[in-house]
């Protein structure tokens, strides 16, 4: 008969699941940051690549908390965003919303990472993996910050006309 799976067994997988999330999500940084045209927008990237790098060493940390080795497995949803920004610096790379796009596609792996972070931080809450759970805020608190800095980017291009919009109209 299985062994019934507990909230621990579904905290160690979703750890999994992110631990393969930002990895794919540094890799994903520096190659918006290398596509960026802004150069607030290529700063933003290279700065939360870093981020996400210590991110990731944060993660380890809750592995080695709960007594698990840090192994990902791969993130369905992570693959799904990447290869959608693929699509979109293919589509859009030499275009004018070049950059809203970047912006576009960086704020969904922000909005998923955010999402993932709050839930493990709830669950590790609930577990009493007390030290888990100030590394994990920690994260959380970045990622939002991130995701507030994207969007000022996204506002300052939009008051500066680049939104896309037909200058002849």
């Amino acid at each position: 008969m299985a062994k019934e799976k507990t909230l621990e067994d579904a905290f160690h997988e979703t750890l999994k699941d992110v631990y393969y999330a930002e990895k794919a999500s540094v890799k994903a940084l520096k190659k918006s940051a290398k596509a960026a045209k802004a150069p607030a927008l290529k700063e933003a990237f290279t700065a939360h690549a870093e981020e996400s790098a210590n991110q990731v060493e944060r993660l380890t940390q809750v592995f080695e908390l709960i007594g698990k080795p840090p192994r990902g497995k791969t993130c369905e949803a992570m693959v799904g965003l990447t290869n959608e920004m693929e699509e979109d610096l293919e589509d859009f790379g030499e275009t004018e919303a070049a950059d809203d796009v970047l912006i576009g596609c960086a704020q969904a792996i922000e909005h998923y990472e955010i999402a993932r972070y709050g839930l493990l931080k709830s669950w590790a809450t609930k577990l009493g993996y007390d030290e888990a759970v100030s590394l994990l805020d920690a994260t959380l608190q970045e990622e939002k910050k991130t995701d507030e800095l994207l969007t000022q980017i996204a506002d300052q291009s939009m008051a500066k006309g680049k939104g896309g919009k037909s200058k002849a109209a």
